[in-house]
């Protein structure tokens, strides 16, 4: 008989039904102002305890209550709805751990603002290791009336206010949380589509509307109550009473328990299939690489029938062992159900392996943003290493790839399978497409795990694989399964009409014309005779339009996409518009805000579309409701299937395929984020397949030539900027020179839309390390600015400093400092002396000094730079750290160790709380003590530090990377200064091969370890080597930088040293000339290479016998030193010691023995009394004592000499 309902509204988990030998766990969620048994509760039947037991008997049925209840006067609740959620995980783990049911798997019902509460529930189980369980163990999921778009689509607020106006007041902190623009309900909608894929969701809606205070409305409608193209059920009641069954007949009961009992029988299913040896494996599998299943963002069928051999192959193959890589290769036509039969089989093995990825191999580039979605994962749900956190944080697409594939790679983490969908376009011998690429380049290296390949291509080949053919349906019931399905028909009434089996047959079991036909039937009220009928007569129109349709096939899927296309021109036209528009957009991920930016200046029906989220929503809904797109959950996007795409550009004209390119070109180009935006590069990421389309269609499809078309042209520009900001330089230019050419000839060479484009192209110019074209072009800009706009506004400061810092790089150093001081004077004036960018030229200036050996001019503007930013900024900022490590490498060249080792030691501190101790910014500090601890002959220090260094680089860059290659070169020097020369040898062979093939033959970076290497042959002997090298360096230098550029200039002192051992006297003194000659006319006659040079020419001097010039040289190059560097710096001491050695030759003994002592007290007080150029001026002082007959100061400098050994 029937049960009183409780009238005190109790909260937490009821038993309703204990189940017979219960599998699993259905739970049931009442929305606002209700409670667990009234909710459910209709003339004394609780449908969930009174007939659902019956139906389902292996499941334990819960009711869950909360404190939701607004209108009682005496029991208002003010719990959030987070809270709500929180103690929804907490009852369920409770239970469930007493009752040692944890791993039972979970249906919910979920009612109203129930299933918002689910929602939050579901995204909040992996903050607490209790609650990740039930996030784990749930399987399916009926909303019920729960509102699920957000503010902008369908009036979320509104739609809150209907519900609560339902009873008599609200509470209202909940109904703050469903208002309209609350940042709560915006952020959870969004946030839970990316992880719905992991459920079997189903969703019922009302079609009654609810009587209120008189009126009759529809408080959640269909629109809001379903997202596109998910199974639904109708429910032929209002709000109120659509969760209330008065018997077993009622439709609304058979609907919603035939869907649990569908969704029980899967679970079922699901365990009998798991064997207890995988169940055990399963158990021990490692946490830190479990990674949770989900589907997010992979298109699911509904219905998924057949193929049971092609599953078995499958499963023989991957036996989750994973020690032995095992590749399978699915290949067969478009629609043909490759990607469905992948998902079916990834499905059968969730439970036995470690981690499952999904990766879109459309393309190199989707491929690229699959691998960054797959780290963010990693990032947020399980435990990923140091190498892929920082890749992340770097933000650089390379870094991640290299990072994946290093942890799947990783010793013990082989339970995992990689899924490649849609790798169409394969490299493989005889292949000229420019984006054809090999995807096992894409494979983890160590030999382990498996990798599931969707394919249209048969010739694929990548080593040893297993090819798994998928051909069309052959048994007709499994077509009729898809049928009934997609057009939500009883399958029993089907199974036994004539008309199904023969249109089944007609459709040629192919798996996306079926879902197209069912979708079609769902939405129009017609027999499938009559569907039968029109599908035939289309189908004879269709191959007297176009007989040349090259197969069966493609007349199937074309006929039934074609009678879908005609039912929605006749429902809304700007539908019709959309999907036609859809075929100049990559097919996959297209979204609201990428559409909404090409509003401007749009076609009317376009205009009207995305005017706002419900006009797109509707639009939408019926595109998806036809099975022609679909929704990807994980991004909020939408997709449509490459045969889709096919059929529509193949029905649109000539005029049309115009227009519509233009319109998709000018939405993407107006969506490309300027870099102000902190979310920048993820959009860019997400934009760049589209602008890659559009890409191809410029010229062909889109005729851009025209006044009319200024937009376009913008939107090329913007194109180049994304490509620009991605990397791909060389498509950059191609889009920027267009753009220009077009703003040339609509708006003239000095408009400023014109000028903008010539200035990004320099920048790109600059990146690409063509400073002449760059310069060119800023200059351009320069000029056009003065006569138009004037010349104090930030653009043309932009310029102005940009042409400084590209004249630094060329050492034309005074065009620097002119441009600088110009630059700072203007921002100071216009932006004030404490503006972050005036601190930025600041800065900048700094670093010019210090290149030209003005230390305390650098220093005074390093340590004005610093002060701005810590005011600015506080002392742990990026900023701040780079002027602190600035001041560093400052004193490091002025020879103040000390001074250097504290200002390194004080960013490294900030350095390592900031972004932590493995983070290669603060791994460049700690390259930078390494030279410190070198410097002061520290070396098993140094050598440490390197070391850490180098394992920090290969680990965030990879062994080839040029920042990892410039650390190998640093412990080459190290080594080769200590004599250390086969290791040495190796690290510089390593360095030069790397940087060949990551950089080329000539570039600067190369040529820097060439200079390197050869100053290794020299040291060990092979002079005729190190000549080849020098000499290479030298032709090098000259053609990248000019005759007179320091890194010439060097080299050209480095070549005289070698003639100076070889004996080569005159050759020497010809290269020392030549570098002095081009020092003084660039650099200045008191640059710090300037005397250097100086003083290697006083050397050659000396050991040409020419004693006077040699003199005039070591007194030039020891006075501008001592001006430049200070009297204590080595590369004074150094001159001080040959000055001490000229003297001895000259019988000068007290001049001589005055330059050692102040010699010896320099290198004692910077190298320590063990280094060995501190033992060869004791060395020095020796001789020169014993040859003046001072034995006694002799011996001491010997004893001195023998202490330090």
């Amino acid at each position: 008989g029937a049960r009183p309902i409780e009238t005190a509204a109790p909260f937490g988990l009821k038993i309703l039904a204990e189940g017979i030998d219960p599998v699993l766990d259905i739970v049931a969620i009442h929305g606002i102002n209700g409670g667990r048994e009234e909710t459910w509760t209709v003339k004394g039947q609780n449908w969930l305890r009174d007939f659902l037991p019956q139906k389902i008997t292996n499941a334990r049925i819960y009711s869950w209550g909360y404190d939701a209840i607004t209108h009682s006067p005496s029991q208002i609740s003010h719990q959030h709805i987070y809270e709500h959620a929180n103690t929804l995980l907490s009852n369920l783990y409770d239970e469930r751990r007493i009752s040692k049911t944890l791993e039972r798997p979970i249906i919910f019902v979920a009612y109203s603002l129930g299933g918002i509460v689910l929602q939050m529930a579901m995204l909040k189980a992996p903050n607490y290791k209790e609650h990740q369980p039930i996030r784990l163990s749930t399987y399916g999921i009926i909303f019920m009336g729960t509102p699920h778009l957000g503010s902008d689509g369908a009036d979320i607020g509104q739609l809150a206010l209907n519900v609560a106006s339902i009873f008599m007041s609200t509470n209202t902190k909940v109904v703050k949380s469903l208002k309209k623009d609350s940042v709560l309900l915006k952020q959870l909608l969004d946030d839970y589509g990316k992880i719905s894929g992991e459920f079997d969701t189903t969703f019922a809606y009302e079609t009654v509307e609810t009587k209120i205070f008189g009126k009759r409305q529809m408080i959640v409608p269909r629109a809001s109550a379903v997202v596109p193209g998910a199974r639904t059920i109708a429910i032929g009641a209002d709000h109120i009473h659509m969760v209330k069954f008065a018997s077993r007949e009622d439709e609304g009961y058979r609907a919603v328990s035939d869907r649990l009992y569908f969704m029980a029988e899967a679970v079922e299913k699901k365990i009998r299939a798991v064997p207890e040896d995988i169940k055990k494996a399963q158990a021990n599998m490692k946490d830190n690489f479990s990674v949770p299943f989900s589907l997010s963002g992979v298109p699911e069928a509904p219905q998924f029938v057949g193929r049971k051999k092609e599953l078995i192959k499958i499963k023989e193959e991957f036996n989750c062992n994973g020690s032995q890589r095992k590749v399978v290769v699915l290949h067969g036509l478009g629609g043909i159900g490759k990607t469905q039969l992948a998902v079916a089989s990834v499905k059968e093995h969730r439970d036995i392996c470690s981690a499952i990825f999904w990766l879109n191999g459309k393309n190199e580039d989707s491929l690229k943003q699959s691998f960054v979605d797959m780290a963010k994962r990693l990032y947020n749900e399980s435990q990923p290493s140091p190498l892929l956190t920082r890749a992340l944080e770097n933000n650089d697409t390379n870094q991640v790839v290299a990072a994946l594939k290093n942890w799947f790679s990783s010793s013990g983490n082989t339970r995992w399978i990689l899924v490649f969908d849609n790798v169409d376009n394969p490299k493989y011998p005889g292949i000229s497409d420019p984006e054809a690429y090999d995807v096992s380049s894409y494979f983890p290296e160590a030999y382990q795990g498996s990798i599931l390949i969707t394919t249209r291509s048969s010739h694929l080949s990548i080593g040893k694989v297993v090819h798994v053919p998928v051909t069309k349906l052959v048994d007709i019931k499994e077509s009729i399964i898809i049928l009934a399905s997609m057009s939500e028909r009883q399958i029993s009434d089907q199974a036994l009409d004539p008309c199904a089996i023969e249109l089944v047959k007609e459709l040629d079991g192919l798996p996306l014309a079926l879902a197209t036909a069912g979708a079609y039937l769902r939405q129009l009220s017609i027999s499938l005779a009559d569907y039968l009928s029109l599908y035939q007569e289309r189908w004879k129109e269709l191959l007297k339009k176009s007989p040349d349709f090259p197969s069966y096939r493609h007349r199937a899927l074309n006929t039934t996409w074609d009678l879908s296309f005609q039912h929605i021109q006749r429902q809304n036209k700007s539908a019709e518009k959309l999907l036609q528009l859809w075929a100049y957009f990559d097919n996959q991920d297209l979204w609201f805000e990428l559409l909404a930016a090409g509003r401007e200046e749009s076609p009317e029906w376009f205009a009207e579309i995305v005017k706002d989220k419900l006009s797109f929503n509707e639009v939408i809904r019926l595109l998806c409701d036809h099975a022609l797109i679909e929704p990807v959950h994980s991004v909020g996007g939408y997709s449509m299937h490459t045969c889709v795409r096919a059929w529509v550009v193949h029905m649109l004209d000539t005029d049309q395929k115009s227009s519509m390119a233009r319109l998709a070109l000018n939405c993407v180009g107006s969506a490309v984020p300027t870099i102000d935006i902190s979310e920048h590069i993820p959009i860019g990421r997400r934009l760049l397949p589209h602008a890659l389309r559009c890409s191809k269609l410029i010229g062909t499809a889109i005729d851009i030539q025209g006044p009319e078309n200024q937009k376009t042209y913008r939107a090329i520009q913007n194109l180049g900027f994304l490509y620009s900001g991605q990397d791909k330089l060389n498509e950059a230019k191609a889009l920027y020179k267009r753009a220009l050419d077009g703003f040339e000839k609509l708006l003239g060479r000095e408009h400023s839309s014109t000028l903008n484009v010539v200035y990004k192209l320099g920048n790109l110019y600059a990146h690409q390390n063509k400073l002449q074209e760059a310069e060119e072009m800023y200059l351009r800009v320069q000029a056009g600015q003065k006569e138009g706009e004037g010349a104090e506004n930030d653009f043309s400061r932009d310029i102005v400093n940009n042409l400084a810092t590209l004249y630094l790089v060329q050492d034309k150093i005074q065009k620097a400092e002119t441009m600088y001081k110009q630059v700072l004077k203007d921002k100071e004036k216009a932006l004030g002396q404490e503006h972050t960018s005036t601190l930025d030229t600041i800065y900048n200036l700094g670093h010019l000094y210090q290149r030209q050996g003005k230390i305390q001019e650098a220093a005074a503007m390093y340590t004005r730079a610093l002060n701005g930013y810590k005011k600015a900024w506080g002392p742990k900022n990026t900023s701040t750290l780079d002027s602190i490590n600035s001041l560093g490498t400052l004193y490091l060249d002025q020879g103040e160790t000390n001074e250097a080792e504290k200002m390194f030691r004080q960013a490294w501190k900030v350095s390592k709380e900031m972004r932590g101790p493995e983070h290669t910014s603060t791994l460049t500090i700690v390259n930078n003590l390494a030279i410190i601890s070198s410097r002061q002959g520290k070396i098993e220090e140094a050598e440490a530090m390197y070391r850490q260094v180098l394992k920090g680089y290969e680990e965030v860059f990879g062994p080839e990377h040029t920042s990892t290659l410039g650390v190998v070169s640093s412990l080459a020097t190290l080594y080769n200064n200590q004599g250390e020369l086969q290791k040495a040898e190796a690290m510089y062979q390593r360095a030069l091969k790397g940087k060949e093939k990551a950089l080329g033959p000539e570039h600067t970076s190369t040529l820097y370890t060439v200079n390197n290497f050869a100053g290794l042959f020299k040291n060990q002997g092979k002079i005729q080597e190190a000549e080849a090298m020098y000499r290479r360096a030298l032709e090098g230098n000259k053609k990248t930088w000019g005759p007179e550029h320091q890194l010439t200039l060097r080299t050209l002192n480095n070549l005289g040293v070698v003639y100076s051992n070889q004996g080569k006297f005159q050759e020497a003194e010809s290269m020392y000339t030549q570098a002095l000659q081009g020092c003084e006319n660039t650099l200045g006659s008191e640059h710090t290479i300037t005397l250097e040079t100086v003083n290697n020419l006083g050397a050659i001097s000396l050991k040409q016998g020419k004693i006077q010039e040699a003199e005039t040289m070591y007194l030039r190059a020891l006075k501008g030193k001592e001006k430049v560097w200070g009297t204590e710096h080595m590369s004074t001491i150094d001159t001080v010691s040959n000055l001490g050695i000229l003297y001895a030759i000259q019988d000068r003994m007290q001049d001589a023995e005055v330059m050692h002592l102040r010699a010896l007290k320099g290198k004692m007080k910077a190298l320590g009394p063990e280094h060995i150029s501190t033992l060869r001026t004791i060395k020095c002082l020796t001789n020169l004592y014993k040859n003046q007959g001072k034995m006694e100061s002799a011996e001491a400098m010997i004893r001195r000499a023998l202490q330090s050994n």
